[in-house]
């Protein structure tokens, strides 16, 4: 699996809200991010089911 890069826009408030929590866990802001998004589509995906992803050859077509 490719590591891919996401750049957001984010208010300074919450930016810095999230380096609180990320410090209190131990974690990097990054690490963090990726947890809360993991947990999302675990949340989502209990509710509605897997989500099934097309591979990238066909997401280029």
């Amino acid at each position: 699996m490719a590591v891919k890069s996401l750049s957001i826009r984010i208010d300074e408030e919450m930016l810095d809200k999230l380096h609180v929590i990320s410090d209190y866990e131990e974690r990097s802001a990054n690490s963090q991010i990726i947890i809360l998004i993991r947990n999302c589509i675990e949340e989502y995906e209990a509710k509605h089911g897997t989500i099934t992803v097309k591979d990238n050859d066909s997401k280029k077509s």
